[in-house]
């Protein structure tokens, strides 16, 4: 039996990145406008240091000027607010992201909407969700992560999703109900699903399009997939595992690949898949930031 196709986000996030690369040259070459994205992380949660890490040097390989101000996990909200303001009167400033999540004592919201809706290029905004919804996209910054994945599932079945039923598992505010918007705009049937949802299983095979972002490790399993669907793994989970004898840590997605890739037509890995392309996203956005306030 044929096995899926491996949907490779690392090739495409550097296939984006080459891209994104080239025209911030030629930004800085003919209007003198070197894209500015800044990073704010509050303490020292390792795997947010693994992930500024990471936008930190490919903000650097597609050419911006890249800068992280790394705030003790003690930071007060005055502080942190006041440092957003600063960098929303920055005019070198075109992105500014802060890292989640945030210690239990800051408000999140309180944090992601100071930043000026022109300077969000996480998405995270009211204004730019509000635009998200009501599909106006052209000056709207739309979620990172939901964004790569869309980008992934055109290149399997075209911008037009017509007729295609779409089923995601998870109503985050950050993927599910972003990811929601940019597949009804794009013309799919969509079903949100959630933890009190009736016979998920039963939903889950329905699906043209499955894209699973609920954070447990392996819980979609083979025969919950559509033969031939497309599946997106948003998830992320640390698990350990027995390999010859030993206790070894690695990286699974929301779904058990090895039970999927026999019945889908097509598959993100994980690692491999959506992460990669969050980040080009972020550089996407980081530009499109740029690029506007100097047009």
């Amino acid at each position: 039996m044929a096995t899926a196709a491996i949907i490779d986000g690392k090739a495409k996030a550097a296939e984006l990145s080459s891209a994104i690369a080239k025209t911030t040259a030629a930004l800085i070459n003919d209007r003198k406008v070197t894209p500015g994205l800044t990073v704010v992380i509050v303490g020292e949660d390792p795997a947010s240091q693994v992930y500024v890490r990471n936008k930190q040097r490919t903000a650097k390989a597609c050419g911006f000027n890249s800068v992280q101000h790394s705030l003790g996990a003690d930071a007060t909200q005055d502080k942190i607010l006041t440092l957003i303001d600063s960098l929303n009167k920055d005019e070198s400033v075109h992105g500014i992201l802060v890292q989640l999540p945030l210690p239990v004592h800051l408000d999140e919201q309180a944090i992601t909407q100071a930043i000026l809706p022109a300077k969000d290029v996480d998405g995270f905004h009211f204004q730019n969700i509000g635009k998200l919804t009501a599909g106006h996209l052209d000056d709207a910054f739309v979620p990172c992560t939901p964004a790569g994945c869309m980008l992934m599932i055109e290149d399997q079945l075209g911008k037009d999703l017509s007729g295609l039923n779409a089923v995601i598992i998870g109503r985050s505010n950050i993927v599910g109900k972003p990811m929601a918007s940019l597949l009804l705009k794009a013309n799919a049937t969509v079903t949100i699903c959630h933890s009190r949802t009736k016979d998920l299983p039963a939903v889950a095979r329905n699906a043209d399009i499955l894209v699973a972002a609920v954070g447990r490790a392996k819980m979609v399993k083979g025969d919950w997939i559509k033969p031939g669907a497309v599946v997106i793994d948003v998830g992320i989970n640390r698990i350990e595992e027995e390999l010859d004898g030993k206790p070894k840590n690695r990286l699974v997605g929301d779904v058990d690949f090895d039970e999927a890739k026999a019945v889908a037509s097509a598959i993100t890995p994980v690692p491999g898949g959506v992460g990669p392309m969050t980040i080009a996203l972020l550089m996407l956005n980081t530009l499109s930031a740029a690029e506007r306030s100097n047009s």
